[in-house]
């Protein structure tokens, strides 16, 4: 099977995956116990108005009718997922207002786990049974058992509250309005760096919360791999021809380790977009989960569907992403 080939049938199966996504979690909508006209309506609405609101929100459409016309809005480029029954506004431009903010905060996290765990791993791999490889292993056993909320209300208290460092929470505003990268970088260009400085004020406590469990996941995998790949006969081989150590650990050995670590970071990369919950909770940064959370506060199931779809389409997206270069890395998964 060539590479389009392969690319072709991983995006058939993601559709799939992802319609099976939208038809579980409209599914989970009708079988929770509750109507949604129960909490729309006033407490002592009459009969009369229950159904007025029912027929104003397609509440009293047959199941099937509803399922289609929601499935047919999901598609581009309308992707049309209600109104919030509550403030009546748009649940897609609630979700995608979100999403940048969970995405940026996912990335962020990856990036301060790849940038730790990869020298790391090399290190504790190439120092076998040292000092060092004890303490790399130390920091991925701390790292893997310290619960993200602990850790999160920990650095808070330390270093935005104690030392007074960082803020406590909340993303980066301008003028009231949230500060992405490509804004800050925008800022920056202008000649405006302490906006960019308030960016990663705001970003670095979040990021680390997140990215520290996975730092610790990295590191052990890229050590394994590592000492794997250093103990094969063609290392043995590149040190005897007098190929510079240097080259026999990055070049060639963790090279060879990198494609198991790929998979990992696409499948972790994915977990954050959407399992960022509790961080995001902790360090009141308005993204998915904290929209998620409020959704279920309020018991608006139509915002809960949008993100679950989102995050559900996100998790495929990626996978399918990390497919990609796996079979790039590697194209004997393509045969």
């Amino acid at each position: 099977m060539g590479y389009s080939r392969f690319l072709l049938k991983r995006a058939s199966q993601g559709v799939v995956v992802i319609w099976g996504v939208v038809t579980v979690v409209f599914t989970l909508r009708y079988i929770t116990p509750g109507s949604p006209v129960t909490f729309i309506a006033p407490l002592d609405a009459s009969q009369a108005l229950r159904e007025e609101i029912a027929m104003e929100y397609g509440l009293n459409r047959p199941l099937y009718v509803q399922y289609i016309e929601y499935v047919v809005g999901l598609l581009p480029p309308n992707i049309d997922m209600g109104q919030s029954f509550a403030a009546g506004t748009s649940v897609s431009s609630q979700v995608f207002a979100a999403l940048p903010r969970s995405l940026e905060l996912a990335v962020a996290a990856t990036l301060v786990a790849v940038a730790l765990s990869i020298p790391l791993g090399v290190i504790s791999a190439t120092n076998r049974h040292e000092p060092t490889d004890y303490a790399a292993t130390t920091f991925s056993l701390v790292g893997i058992s310290t619960p993200n909320f602990w850790l999160g209300l920990m650095l808070t208290l330390l270093l935005a509250v104690q030392f007074d460092i960082f803020p406590t929470g909340g993303m980066a505003r301008v003028n009231g309005t949230p500060l992405l990268l490509v804004d800050a970088l925008r800022y920056l260009l202008s000649g405006r760096p302490q906006v960019m400085l308030r960016w990663l004020s705001h970003i670095t406590l979040p990021a680390v919360t997140l990215g520290t469990y996975f730092t610790a996941l990295v590191t052990r995998l890229t050590r394994s791999g590592m000492l794997d790949e250093l103990g094969k006969q063609y290392i043995t081989a590149l040190r005897a021809k007098g190929t510079p150590e240097t080259l026999v650990r990055f070049r060639h050995a963790l090279k060879n380790t990198l494609v198991p670590i790929v998979t990992v970071l696409g499948l972790q990369l994915g977990t954050l977009i959407g399992g960022a919950v509790i961080t995001e909770r902790v360090f009141a940064w308005p993204g998915l989960g904290s929209l998620l959370i409020d959704a279920i506060n309020a018991r608006q199931w139509v915002i809960l569907q949008g993100c679950l779809v989102v995050v559900g389409a996100g998790f495929v997206i990626v996978n399918t992403v990390v497919d990609a270069i796996y079979a790039y890395l590697n194209p004997e998964v393509t045969v």
